[in-house]
This record gives structure tokens, sequence and C-alpha cells, in this order.
């Protein structure tokens, strides 16, 4: 039976009419058409659908809408600063990080969260936190040197 869900996604508090055990991905992408999170396997093995709670990543496909309730949810489309890209954002497209782009959400959301709690990543860290987003396209070189690129735009920027 759907119930009033209360989440806060990207600084801003929803109710939801939606079952408990719905998706958290598919109330992101149907009810608050946020589609920038992608649906990819389903099964929380591919990364594609990777958002954050409270900070940290998570699988959206395999997070219960209910599961979200009182708590803080950042999508890709929250990612930006009052119009300007993040700095991985921006990293990505000046290190052509994608190409058909499909897991990009997913990839930034997770290195923006690698980031977060670690601004000074080892190539081995990054690899790390990144072990769970698949590109079929095989950027994985350019999404790691991206990754690196954030990081030092935004230690310089925080000096």
């Amino acid at each position: 039976m759907a119930r009033t869900i209360e989440i806060v996604v990207n600084g801003s508090s929803h109710k939801i009419e939606a079952e408990p055990e719905r998706t958290l991905l598919t109330a992101l992408r149907d009810e608050l058409d946020l589609t920038g999170t992608k649906y990819g396997c389903g099964e929380g093995q591919c990364g594609a659908c990777t958002v954050m709670i409270d900070g940290k990543p998570a699988r959206s496909c395999q997070t219960k809408v209910a599961a979200a309730a009182g708590r803080h949810v950042t999508t890709i489309e929250g990612i930006e600063d009052r119009g300007a890209l993040h700095p991985l954002q921006q990293a990505f497209l000046e290190t052509d990080a994608m190409q058909c782009g499909y897991c990009t959400p997913g990839m930034i959301v997770a290195g923006v969260a690698l980031l977060q709690r670690n601004p000074n990543p080892s190539d081995a860290e990054i690899l790390q936190a990144m072990q769970g987003n698949i590109c079929r396209c095989g950027t994985y070189p350019r999404i790691v040197a991206a990754v690196r690129l954030a990081a030092r735009k935004m230690r310089r920027h925080a000096a």
C-alpha cells in the first residue's frame, strides 16, 4: 500500500506517494523527473544508478525509497554548484573521460563521494572507490585521470 515518504533530494524536501518497496531509482526518475541517474543492470552491479545517501555512494536500484526517508540524497543533478560544474564534471570533459556517457553520472557521483572523504587519493584509492562502476566503453584510464585532475584543482582552490 502506497504511503507518503519524505526524502531530501539535492537539498530540497519532497513528499512522494509510493510503495515503501519501490526503488529509490524509480522514485527519482518517475516522481521527481531526475533522469540523470540511470538504470543499468538493476542488480547493483554496474553503478549507473549511483547516488549519494548522506554523503556515501549507494545503488539506487537496490535501495528502497522507504530506506531513504529522512535522509539526504544527492543525484548527479545536485553535484553542480549554482550553475557551475563540479570540478570532477569539468575534469571529465577536459580528459574525455566519457564515450557513450551512460555510466558517467554514476562515475561522477562515486568520484565526488571519494573526493569528499579523501581530497588527495592515490591511483589505487581511486580504482578501489570506482571499482563498482562499470564503463562498457573502457575509458577507465581517462576516468582515473579525471578524478586525479579534479583532486588537484580542488586542493588548489582550497589553498
